[in-house]
């Protein structure tokens, strides 16, 4: 039998052989979990796709979907797909600006949004959208000006399954014929890049993409039928979505939630998930509040709890060494690393097993019971969270990619983790460490890492001087500096339009710090500037609940929470956080340390400050708090 090669022909096989497995979980308007078999949500794909192509979407054509995580999300994608058409998507807290340009630089007439709201926001910009014919709304609910919509046909996703179940009652193999018209060839998404810097540029991505990670990923992950899947990405973003085939393809459960404690911790206890993928800002605030709970409870429980955080450190480094997991950016000697490690790993594991069951195993309810893994992507996990984890026995699996590839290039492998890795690169995936002068690197260098694969984007849509920028002869520029191990493990380090340059020509990559100073606990977010300057200096979005227990620990008056951040005794208290972080001693070097910063009264905003996947958008900031930058440079 040929192997499926487009991805609705691999969710047809998925629901032939495993049809009563529940695909979706998805929430009633009372907030309970309802299925959706893969036998029901494949006839909903069936159903959708032939209405789809009665209302007259070509082969080819590029469709937007302006929404964030719903069941009706993923049936249209799979619909489209299927009959041949190319989705556009994007999260629906992006602008009405972001919006417009994104559906009139993809050429769409159609477009589908997730509620009324989200329509409107289209249709305040349709005198710059000439090529948009038709809205069809997700959600019900709300209703939509009558005069915004002049000109524009509405619809309701309700009035669409309608069309499509008469379209498919007078003939039921319109979406086969589509379907089976497919090849790997053909294009499947159009992905706009979150913009950190510049205009969104959009990624075409074919079929052939989505295959190859299918084909590879499960020699690192083992993702079992019926395995739950906790879905609090965006679908839009393309870690998630290439994640969410991914179960998909393995007959695993997907439920959705949201990236907020207050939805996700209830969700985990609802449907006691398998799995999670997310970016590494909600493992940093997962981690986070553990131990702002931790700490409020204070006492013998806060003291055993850093015991046991330390004790589960140190084994877990002991257990690596043992099994051979540690990174080989140098040459290490196994029987060396045995004979050191398995006396002392002994020794702690009596205090290991007990940390498991005082304090981990709580842990471990509180994430459903029966959790596998995480998976962190969309940016570098920060090792002070990796540890956590790893202390705490349970693990984090670092993935690595980027929305040109699809995105997944790489995973740390399930069976055998390398910290601070993102484990080794698909097989087939052609790779090579490239320095600053040209040079090939080897192990344990550092250079700027790029790819030759098939999953490659075909390119940005219209944009081909953009294109031939990052690719020259099959060969993808990611942009991402990286350390290869001698078993071609890789570890990200940063980003190559990121690195900060001194006055004096030190390179600097950022990131790194950044993660280092946001391990304290009374700093949130930070942004580490000095391009062309003598020092570098930092942006501090601090912790104002922590600020406040510690003006109180202090005895400082102050009226309202924002006086202290001029305080000087607070201030001092922030110097001090900082520089316990980076300092010499904790592996930086004089030049990276931070000898200014400047506490920020507002954390920084997804959509303005952030990217939808939590990364800061430098060039933005860099404008927006310009004032206060110079400042620190005075």
């Amino acid at each position: 039998m040929k192997t499926p090669n487009t991805v609705p022909k691999r969710i047809k096989a998925v629901a032939s052989k495993h049809p009563e497995i529940s695909a979706l979980l998805s929430k009633d308007e009372n907030d309970d979990y309802q299925s959706i078999t893969y036998k029901e949500l494949y006839k909903k794909v069936q159903i959708l796709g032939t209405g789809l192509n009665k209302l007259g979407v070509k082969r080819n054509e590029h469709v937007a979907i302006m929404s964030d995580n719903c069941k009706e999300w993923i049936i249209t994608d799979l619909a489209l797909l299927g009959i041949g058409a190319v989705d556009v998507p994007r999260g629906s807290d992006s602008t009405a600006e972001e919006m417009q340009y994104i559906i009139g630089h993809a050429d769409c007439e159609l477009v589908f949004t997730e509620n009324s709201t989200q329509a409107e926001k289209v249709l305040s910009r349709k005198k710059d959208l000439p090529k948009m014919k038709k809205i069809i709304v997700f959600l019900p609910g709300g209703k939509i000006d009558k005069k915004l919509a002049e000109g524009i046909e509405i619809l309701s996703f309700e009035e669409l399954e309608k069309i499509s179940s008469e379209a498919y009652e007078k003939d039921n193999k319109i979406f086969e014929t589509e379907l089976e018209k497919g090849t790997d060839e053909d294009l499947a998404t159009l992905i706009y890049t979150s913009g950190t810097t510049g205009t969104p540029k959009g990624v075409m991505l074919q079929h052939k993409s989505y295959i190859f990670q299918l084909d590879n990923i499960y020699d690192y992950i083992d993702v079992d039928p019926g395995h739950v899947f906790l879905s609090v990405l965006p679908i839009w973003h393309s870690f998630e979505r290439a994640v969410e085939y991914i179960m998909l393809d393995r007959a695993a459960t997907i439920a959705y939630s949201k990236p907020i404690g207050a939805i996700m911790l209830p969700d985990m206890a609802k449907v006691k998930p398998h799995w999670m993928a997310s970016v590494p800002r909600i493992w940093e605030g997962v981690r986070a509040g553990i131990i702002r709970n931790v700490n409020k409870e204070g006492g013998a429980k806060k003291v055993l709890f850093n015991f046991f955080v330390t004790v589960g450190g140190a084994w877990s480094h002991l257990y690596n060494m043992f099994k051979g997991t540690l990174p080989t950016f140098h040459r290490r000697y196994r029987a060396l690393d045995i004979t050191l490690s398995i006396i002392p790993m002994v020794l702690l594991t009596p205090f290991k097993l007990l940390g498991d069951v005082l304090v981990f195993s709580k842990i471990k309810v509180k994430l459903g019971g029966r959790f596998i893994a995480g998976i962190s992507g969309g940016g570098a996990l920060p090792p002070y969270v990796d540890s956590f984890f790893q202390a705490a026995g349970i693990s984090l699996l670092e993935g690595y990619g980027l929305t040109e590839t699809g995105p997944v290039l790489a995973v740390r492998k399930q069976h055998h983790p390398v910290g601070t890795t993102v484990g080794p690169l698909f097989p087939d995936v052609e790779f090579r460490v490239i320095g600053k002068d040209g040079s090939l690197k080897g192990p344990g260098e550092k250079g700027t890492l790029h790819v030759k694969s098939i999953q490659n984007m075909k390119g940005y849509y219209k944009r081909q001087e953009a294109t031939d920028e990052v690719v020259k002869d099959g060969w993808l520029n990611t942009g991402d500096i990286c350390i290869m191990t001698h078993n071609k493990e890789v570890r990200i380090i940063g980003r190559s339009k990121e690195t900060i340059v001194l006055m004096g020509g030190e390179n600097i990559e950022p990131v790194p710090i950044e993660d280092k100073i946001n391990a304290s606990e009374a700093i949130l977010q930070n942004m580490v500037v000095g391009q062309d300057k003598k020092f570098l200096a930092a942006l501090i979005v601090p912790n104002m609940k922590q600020l406040e227990e510690i003006a109180v620990q202090m005895g400082i008056s102050y009226v309202q929470p924002e006086d202290l951040l001029s305080d000087p005794e607070i201030q001092e208290y922030i110097h001090n956080e900082i520089q316990a972080q980076v300092n010499t001693k904790s592996g930086f070097r004089l030049f990276e340390c931070i000898f200014r910063f400047k506490l920020m009264e507002k954390p920084f905003e997804v959509g303005k400050e952030l990217t939808q996947t939590l990364k800061l958008r430098r060039s933005v900031i860099d404008k927006l708090y310009a004032k206060e930058i110079e400042s620190l440079f005075k």
